[in-house]
């Protein structure tokens, strides 16, 4: 069964004869009364009763015929979906990120783009690098913000910015105020509440330590980043995090060092080859673009 065949038995029961439904759809009259046919013989039952002056329809094409004209509503409101989705008035997006980005990029990006694109509907998760790019392969994700490497081979990362990291202190550490840059063998005594291993960042921050011979004391891990600069706000304690965050809260102080910690480019993952929504590319380019 085709959807001309749909559409012909619509027009023959609106006009109630064959002749009058063939010229309205710019076809004969034999290739209509073929077509219907063929309908009938699909279904296993007669639609259309010709035996009288008009035709009129059955008891099973007046049940038939309330499913097509539904069937036919439904198709349209499929074709302005499509238009809305790409035009962007409508439709939804599946976001992930590593959970440092939520305590500063994911507030202004999200602004921008539900100011931008209202219509959209948005699904934000908070997840360690390894699970996005699982997510992302198994089409759960549309698009992750987490770091250029290392990427799986399914997942392709689009560069964004380069994000440093800072060692932090609060207000009550002795190093606030103080002009001289921390020195690799003073980190090494300083008291540090670092976020637990499962975060990219404390992958690079042990990294770091590791390079510069630095035998950590890590009196606290925890595996929230609200915690530790909550934490580290309320004692004296130091922490390593992205300088954007030390930045954006209140009685957070970065603390220069000798030996500057490391920076790791920040990217946009997708699956490669896949199909992109016009919603996903279109926060790509906003991302892109912030």
């Amino acid at each position: 069964m085709l959807l001309r065949h749909v559409r012909y038995l619509l027009a023959v029961a609106e006009h109630q004869n064959f002749t009058r439904a063939a010229e309205t759809l710019h076809v004969s009259q034999p290739t209509l009364s073929q077509q219907i046919k063929q309908l009938e013989n699909s279904l296993h039952a007669q639609l259309l009763d010709r035996s009288g002056r008009t035709v009129r329809l059955t008891d099973a094409g007046e049940i038939y015929l309330g499913y097509a004209r539904r069937a036919l509503r439904d198709l349209s409101a499929g074709e302005r979906a499509i238009h809305d989705v790409q035009d962007l008035s409508r439709g939804s997006l599946r976001l992930a990120m590593t959970p440092t980005f939520t305590a500063y990029l994911i507030g202004p990006l999200v602004q921008r783009f539900n100011s931008r694109y209202p219509g959209i509907t948005l699904s934000i998760q908070e997840m360690t690098q390894d699970r996005i790019e699982s997510e992302l392969a198994e089409d759960r994700l549309d698009i992750g913000i987490a770091f250029a490497e290392p990427v799986s081979s399914p997942i392709e990362a689009q560069p964004l910015f380069p994000e440093t990291l800072s060692l932090v202190v609060g207000p009550s550490h002795p190093r606030v105020g103080q002009q001289a840059p921390l020195t690799v063998q003073e980190l090494g005594h300083q008291e540090l509440a670092l976020l637990s291993r499962e975060f990219a960042t404390r992958h690079h921050i042990d990294r770091y330590f590791h390079e510069h011979g630095i035998a950590p004391r890590i009196v606290i891990e925890a595996n929230s980043v609200n915690a530790i600069i909550e934490i580290v706000r309320r004692g004296p304690f130091a922490t390593v995090l992205p300088d954007a965050i030390a930045r954006e809260q209140e009685n957070l102080y970065p603390i220069s060092m000798t030996q500057p910690l490391p920076r790791r480019t920040v990217a946009l993952l997708r699956r490669a080859g896949a199909y992109q929504s016009a919603a996903s590319n279109a926060f790509a380019t906003l991302a892109s673009e912030a």
